[in-house]
């Protein structure tokens, strides 16, 4: 029964090895996690981690153990806090932006074709440019036939 428990506890912290491993970059290549590179650094560290989890640290704990030593660059989700608070909004901030443009752009379109229609109703004489925006938002698309109905 114990060769069992002595089984599953060396499961549990490999898993979690591994685990705290693939969130941490290696201080050497960079680019690599520490789980995936094989440099000097990289296999110390995790050793280090697996003595951790052997000592009874939590994840948190090693983690902010491992952000002391090596700085917040060691860690591939920084935390959020003001100074990286751009950085993780940043993909709201373009997405925001995009509509915002997308808006603005379909309402003008929007607003040009109501001012030519007014046009056309007193009488004004379109462009050629005019007459072809015109045609191009008036005109239905066509209709797409789907293979599966016939």
């Amino acid at each position: 029964m114990s060769s069992e428990d002595d089984l599953k506890k060396t499961q549990i912290v490999e898993a979690r090895a591994r685990n705290i491993s693939h969130n941490v970059r290696c201080t050497e290549c960079g680019s690599q996690s520490i789980e995936e590179s094989q440099a000097d650094v990289a296999i110390l560290l995790r050793k280090l981690i697996r003595d951790e989890i052997r000592a009874g640290k939590t994840d948190k704990e090693i983690y902010e153990n491992l952000q002391d030593k090596f700085g917040e660059t060691v860690l591939y989700a920084p935390k959020f806090d003001v100074q990286t608070a751009a950085l993780w909004l940043s993909p709201f901030l373009v997405a925001g932006a995009a509509a915002g443009v997308w808006a603005y752009q379909r309402h003008k379109r929007r607003t040009n074709v109501h001012i030519m229609a007014l046009n056309l109703v007193r009488g004004v004489p379109l462009t050629k440019m005019e007459k072809k925006t015109m045609l191009d938002i008036l005109t239905p698309p066509p209709q797409r036939k789907l293979w599966w109905w016939s």
